[in-house]
C-alpha cells in the first residue's frame, strides 16, 4: 500500500501502523493520522544505574528515530520530535536579541538540549545535568503532552497532579478563557 492510493474520504481506519509511523507528519493526508501521532499517556520507568532511561515504544514511534531532550520548565525535561523542535527554534530565533529576559530563556532552552536516539532497547541517556534539573534519581513519569512528551521524576509529577485536582481543573479551564482558549 503507498500513501497516494489513500484518499481522506476513503480512509480506512485499519491503515497499518507502519505506514503511518514512516509518514512525515506534514505529508499524512488526513486530521485522524496527524492524531495518532500527538504524544499522549502517562508511563512509569526507571533509570539504570548509568543515566539511561527507556523510552516507551509508543512515544518513540510519535517522536521518531531521534529527537530532543531541553530542560522544560515546572522542573521537568521537554522532549521534541525533530519538527517540533525546529518549529520551536524558529520561534525561540525571533526573540529580540536586545531584550534580556528573551536571551536568558533562549539560552536556557538550547543550553540544555541533546539530540537522543534511542539504542537497540529502546533507552536514552540523560545528562547529568537534565538529571540535576529535573531532580530525576531512579523513578521517573514520562507523559505525552501535545506537540511534546515530558520527563519527570516521579516525586515532581505527584506533586503536580496533587495540585491539580478536580476543583483546580476547573479554575485552570476558567483561566484558559482569559488566553482565548475553548473546548
Amino acid at each position: 500500500m503507498d500513501l497516494n492510493d489513500i484518499k481522506t474520504t476513503d480512509f480506512d481506519y485499519d491503515l497499518p501502523e507502519e505506514l503511518i509511523a514512516q509518514t512525515p507528519l506534514k505529508d499524512r493526508k488526513t486530521s485522524r493520522m496527524m492524531v495518532l501521532h500527538i504524544p499522549t499517556g502517562e508511563y512509569e520507568h526507571k533509570l539504570d544505574a548509568k543515566g539511561r532511561l527507556i523510552m516507551p515504544l509508543k512515544l518513540r514511534a510519535e517522536l521518531g528515530e531521534s529527537f530532543m531532550v531541553t530542560k522544560g520548565i515546572d522542573k521537568c525535561l521537554y522532549v521534541y520530535s525533530n519538527e517540533e523542535w525546529e518549529s520551536f527554534v524558529e520561534k525561540l530565533n525571533k526573540l529580540p536579541i536586545t531584550n534580556r529576559t528573551a536571551r536568558t530563556f533562549k539560552r536556557r532552552f538550547l543550553s540544555g538540549a541533546v539530540k537522543c536516539e534511542p539504542d537497540g532497547q529502546g533507552r536514552i541517556l540523560l545528562s547529568p545535568k537534565q538529571r540535576e534539573y529535573a531532580e530525576i534519581d531512579k523513578d521517573v513519569i514520562i507523559i505525552g503532552n501535545g506537540e511534546k512528551a515530558e520527563i519527570w521524576s516521579k516525586a515532581n509529577w505527584e506533586g503536580e497532579e496533587n495540585v491539580t485536582d478536580d476543583e483546580s481543573m476547573a479554575e485552570l479551564a476558567d483561566k484558559l478563557d482569559e488566553l482565548d482558549f475553548s473546548f
